[in-house]
């Protein structure tokens, strides 16, 4: 009997055990473009869910649908050639939820249940495959507001993909085209994974809100009108929570014409605004603490900035190895701000420290502005490295440009609508303590009437070998 029962477990031991396998069609859904398909894609969900998890399979087709609902153990897999296309059927998408503080941040960072897929609280979720999502019905407006959403739906799906409060998150190998307010939004999300993801949108590429230990990796986003990928800390939660222990490594953002990306024509989009950046910021009542960006490239597209203004904290924050090309605005920010978006009763006052970046690349930098580093008077940015970087400018301002640059204060983080032409046209830094430049290059295409650098207020600060076009410092 014992020899038996030994043989037996042997047996067992060789068993892989396959999580079941849910196919929509067999729920009732067509991909045929024109059926609402969310009824059946969700009664599949819950089926799964029900059965302790698995994989919901969504075949080749185009599946016509509002909002989805994921669910714990679930993984909803694309199939190459299938395609979730947002309804404009405005009754198809959920009620937004109802919010106490709306007003502490924009109203795709407040309500999530209107939104094409969509989950809160749960656990183990998954949204994968070679298919697409295409956010055809989503709105890419600021439409929300307290007056209109709480309490009722503002009736328009906002955001392809949007996950509050969810642990164990993989989102990998999908396309998101058209994906609304945000592509993809995760807040208090922890351990999310998002892998070898396209996107091609015209809002938000990717927004990482109040998260831990959350990595994106080898994805390409596109976003000619606004931020590709952003690490921010709102007040959604109800509460400061900072966005920490966060990796982006191997990634590509754009700002060229949203489509072309995907077909392959990469037409450059002009904009007058932000396109296809990197960022932290701008909510940040928690701020953003051990975060490293590494292996990065940036084409046609602002560069990178680091803004805290919302009483929060940036610290330990490694940024290297950046590509940049045809840069719109700035190659790099930081600043902190005292806008305090937030409860009035908060006494912090925004602050950033220990900001290593190193190793980049910047061609064909726009003249507005240099390297901006800014502070605010009586609480300096603190220990600040540049090293090994090269910097192209386009340079060919000839007017007199004041030297009296105007402090930030309580304005939004932006130089080009609220700052100006910067009175440096490499480095500018002010309200800085401890600030080291090593191995920095500078280079101008044409003539520029305003000083390479300019340092204001700024406390320890060391160089070496920093060579500008009027010579070596």
């Amino acid at each position: 009997m014992r020899k038996i029962i030994f043989v037996f477990i042997a047996l067992l031991a060789g068993v892989t055990v396959h999580a079941a396998t849910y196919d929509v069609r067999d729920y009732g859904a067509k991909g045929d473009g024109t059926t609402l398909d969310s009824p059946a894609i969700n009664a599949a969900i819950d089926a799964c869910a029900k059965g302790g998890g698995g994989t919901v399979e969504v075949p080749a087709g185009r599946y016509l649908a509002g909002s989805i609902h994921l669910k714990s153990h679930v993984c909803l897999h694309l199939q190459g050639g299938s395609v979730i296309v947002a309804t404009r059927q405005k009754e198809a998408y959920d009620e937004a939820e109802p919010f106490n503080f709306p007003e502490y941040q924009d109203g795709g960072h407040t309500y999530f249940h209107n939104s094409l897929i969509w989950a809160e609280g749960q656990t183990n979720v998954s949204i994968t495959g070679q298919g697409m999502i295409d956010g055809e019905g989503l709105t890419r407006q600021d439409t929300e507001t307290a007056g209109n959403v709480q309490g009722g739906s503002i009736g328009t799906g906002d955001k392809a993909i949007a996950l509050k409060l969810c642990r164990q998150v993989l989102i990998r190998d999908i396309t998101i085209y058209r994906g609304g307010h945000f592509a993809i939004i995760l807040t208090g999300c922890d351990y999310a994974t998002i892998d070898n993801v396209n996107i091609d949108t015209n809002r938000d590429g990717i927004d990482i809100d109040c998260c831990r230990f959350t990595t994106v990796s080898n994805t390409k986003v596109n976003t000619p009108h606004d931020d590709a990928l952003v690490l921010k800390s709102s007040y959604a939660l109800k509460k400061a929570v900072p966005c920490e222990d966060i990796l982006i490594n191997n990634c590509v953002v754009t700002g060229f014409k949203m489509g072309t990306a995907l077909d392959g024509t990469y037409v450059p989009e002009k904009v007058n605004w932000v396109c296809g950046r990197i960022k932290l910021g701008t909510e940040s009542n928690g701020g953003y603490r051990n975060i490293c960006i590494s292996n990065c490239t940036c084409l046609y597209s602002s560069g990178l900035a680091l803004e805290v203004v919302d009483q929060g904290i940036m610290e330990n924050i490694t940024v290297t190895n950046i590509a940049m090309r045809h840069v719109h605005h700035y190659p790099i920010y930081i600043t902190t701000g005292c806008r305090n978006r937030g409860p009035k009763e908060r006494n912090d006052v925004s602050t950033a420290r220990n900001i290593l970046i190193s190793n980049v690349t910047a061609e064909d930098c726009d003249s507005l502005s240099g390297i901006q580093i800014t502070g605010m008077p009586g609480h300096p940015i603190e220990n600040v490295r540049l090293s090994n970087i090269f910097l192209d400018y386009r340079g060919g301002i000839s007017r007199n440009v004041s030297t009296d640059y105007p402090e930030l204060g309580t304005k939004y983080p932006e130089i080009a609508k609220f700052l100006g032409t910067c009175p440096a046209y490499g480095l500018y830094a002010r309200h800085v303590r401890g600030l080291q430049l090593s191995g920095i290059t500078i280079s101008l295409q044409q003539p520029d009437s305003r000083p390479c650098i300019i340092t204001t207020d700024v406390e320890d600060l060391r160089t070496d070998q920093v060579r500008t076009p009027e010579g070596w410092r």
